[in-house]
Order: C-alpha cells, then structure tokens, then sequence
C-alpha cells in the first residue's frame, strides 16, 4: 500500500480499477481508499485484468443514452439491459431501441463495440412497489418529501438483476446513470447506496463487482455537456429526438430539449439542465 504527497492512500501499483464509490469498510477486493482532484472517495477494486467490457442499465432515457455513449468510448464490448416493471412510460421501452439504432450513426467510431440488448421481466415487482409510476396515481410529494414516483428499491432490484446478467454473460463493470446531483431526491439514486450495492454484489457473487456512475456528480446542464463532449451535435440530437424521460409517456409534445410533458418531475430536471448547458455555451 502506497501514501501519496497528500498523506492519503494511493492506488495499489498493480491493476486496478478506480470506481467512482466510496469505501464503507473492509471488504475482501478492495485494497485502498483515497480522493480524487474533486474530492471525491475513489475505491481501488482489484481486478485480475484490466477490464475491457460493460454492462450499461439502459432506459432509453436521457442519463442512460449518455452512458451508454461513455460505456462505448471506454469499453471494448458493451451490452445494454432494461427492465419492464410495468412503467406507465412504458414508451422508454421503445424509445431505447431507437437510441440503440442511432448510437452507431452517432458515434460511428465505437458501432462495432454495441452488442446484445437484454430486457429483464419485473412486471410483478412492478406490482408490489406501486407508485405514480406504475399506476394511474397524482404526482405530488409524499409525507417523507419524495414525489410519489418514485418506486421503492427500484435500483436495487435493477442492480440485482444487472449483476446476474453481467455475471453469465461475462462482463466486468455494471455502468448505471444515478445521479444525487440534479435528481427528484430518490435515496437508491445516491453514492452511499450504489457503494453499498457493490459490496453486497461483491460478497454474494464472491468476485469483485464494479458500478460506475459517471454521472453521479453531474448537474444535468453537465450531462448535456459530456453528450456533447461524447459525441457533438449527432449524439445531443439523437438524445433530443429518441430518448425519452416524461413520467407520463407524452411524446406528443416536442421542446427544445426532447418530448415531454412539461411539468413532470423528469421533464423539469432535463428542461432547466439544457436551459442551462444551452445558456452556458
């Protein structure tokens, strides 16, 4: 174990992988904790090899298109997976294979690497876990501060599903668009719970199991940012034209940013993010 000029612990000399989590306490893969230029906590996971390919959770929405663009600048092989929970929106469902479609076009340079897309049937967790997003129920704010769409432990059960997936299909990082930056304040959208996912994985699965975030300390003006970073003008209108976030499923009405209803929660997340990125150009 080295110490860097910082006094904190520097990554271990051999290979490893640097997941953007914080360490909550000993674990059996990882080796040392330190901070990043941000200060953020970076975890040091040991891995037999470099890794060279991805799982990427894919809605079809705005944050999963860009990561499935940042998987595919990274990662030799990518594969993407989704999941029908029984969505009022069930309209991501299609709009992520057109962004599939159009990812090769927008980043021509990295088609090759896209592989299989999965869909993963949760209809009956769906059921279980009702909120404004699987039944016809008012958005509005819950006794505990939350917008009633928000489903519990929806990433936790994705994540579950993604591990098993990634585990038989033999690929090494799980790539996931949480966010506790710009975000409607869900608690399995935040760094301490996607870290603690990864150890659980890591313990059950008894191998080292990666998720990376990219965009968890992302305003959502920055995630438009690094689309375009990503992938210039091609991939911002493939996000615009193709992804979709509204709760309500509406993609009749047609913004600057996207299709959407206006006034969902998601709708004014990615609304005030490109009017932000926009203004910042």
């Amino acid at each position: 174990m080295q110490i860097d000029a910082n006094g904190d612990f520097a990554p271990h000399p051999g290979l490893v992988y640097e997941a953007r989590l914080t360490h909550l306490g000993p674990h059996p893969f990882v080796h040392a904790r330190g901070r990043t230029a941000d200060r953020r906590f970076v975890m040091s996971v040991i891995l037999e090899k470099t890794p060279t390919s991805a799982l990427v959770l894919f809605s079809g929405g705005q944050d999963s298109a860009t990561c499935l663009a940042w998987a595919l600048e990274r990662f030799e092989r990518v594969e993407t997976v989704g999941f029908d929970y029984g969505q009022r929106h069930l309209v991501e469902m299609e709009a992520r294979q057109a962004v599939r479609d159009g990812m090769g076009a927008a980043l021509p340079q990295y088609a090759d690497r896209l592989g299989d897309d999965h869909v993963v049937d949760l209809t009956g967790y769906g059921r279980i876990a009702e909120s404004a997003l699987t039944a016809d129920r008012m958005i509005e704010m819950d006794a505990r501060g939350l917008p009633t769409t928000f489903v519990p432990g929806r990433n936790l059960i994705f994540l579950v599903a993604a591990a098993a997936l990634a585990d038989r299909r033999g690929l090494e990082v799980l790539v996931g668009g949480m966010c506790e930056t710009d975000f409607s304040g869900y608690p399995d959208c935040r760094h301490e719970t996607i870290e603690a996912m990864a150890r659980a994985l890591s313990l059950g699965l008894d191998k080292p199991v990666v998720i990376d975030t990219p965009l968890m300390w992302l305003t959502k003006a920055q995630t438009w940012e690094l689309a375009d970073t990503l992938g210039g003008a091609k991939l911002v209108e493939l996000i615009i034209e193709d992804s979709h976030t509204c709760y309500r499923g509406d993609r009749t009405h047609r913004h600057a940013w996207g299709y959407g209803c206006g006034d969902c929660p998601a709708c004014e997340l990615r609304a005030a993010g490109h009017a932000e990125w926009v203004a910042s150009r």
